[in-house]
């Protein structure tokens, strides 16, 4: 009877042993969260089709009206975090809103390299009389009123840094002042850098830059 008494204590003593140890264990880490698919351009122009993208912004992604962007040649990484924020509401559009809410993460991003695979049609400048306080602007900035050169972020010819600003060379001048206006008066939020240059920035010096970056290539 001592004995098994004996056997009881030790196999008591080993159970608690062992549940000491067990919550001393670490938890299992958590699972590596999925990496997304690599962005698949055929799928992406069959997305952009389906969505009925090229109504506004052509087949090519090269906008034929002057208030709706060109998208060609533009950086993906920029227009994927454009897509995701319209999607999220932090920019506001009437009608990108609505666009992007029916698009999929992976689905942002294979348009978003679709676009980006299209070469731009060249603009020009239309406004002779800006043209020199437009070039002024986006080479030098405004030192007196603390106006940066726009192209210390989006490179002399207009081409942007990718990943980081986007490509403005070639983009329709009207849409380029609609947005440095919707800026400049918190209308477009999603760059607080941007708010504070359109800010300082009169509508004369917005369309004047607008213009000058419309003729960059």
């Amino acid at each position: 009877m001592k004995l098994f008494a004996r056997l009881l204590l030790a196999a008591a003593l080993g159970a608690g042993i062992s549940a000491s140890f067990a919550a001393d264990e670490p938890a299992a880490a958590p699972a590596a969260a999925a990496k997304p698919a690599k962005p698949d351009l055929v799928k992406g122009e069959a997305a952009y089709n389906a969505k009925a993208c090229a109504s506004c912004h052509n087949a090519d992604g090269n906008s034929a009206i002057a208030a709706n962007p060109k998208l060609a040649d533009q950086h993906p990484e920029y227009l994927y975090k454009q897509l995701q924020e319209f999607k999220s509401l932090k920019r506001k559009s009437a009608v990108m809103n609505g666009m992007a809410a029916t698009l999929s993460d992976q689905e942002m991003r294979d348009v978003a390299w679709f676009l980006a695979s299209k070469p731009i049609k060249a603009g020009f400048a239309k406004e002779k009389d800006l043209v020199s306080l437009g070039e002024r602007i986006y080479r030098g900035g405004l030192a007196d009123r603390q106006i940066p050169a726009c192209a210390g972020c989006h490179s002399p010819n207009g081409a942007g840094i990718p990943a980081q600003y986007p490509r403005l060379g070639g983009q329709h001048a009207e849409y380029l002042s609609t947005q440095l206006k919707l800026f400049r008066v918190g209308g477009r939020a999603n760059s607080v850098q941007m708010m504070g240059v359109a800010a300082k920035m009169t509508d004369r010096e917005i369309d004047a830059v607008s213009d000058y970056i419309a003729g960059l290539r």
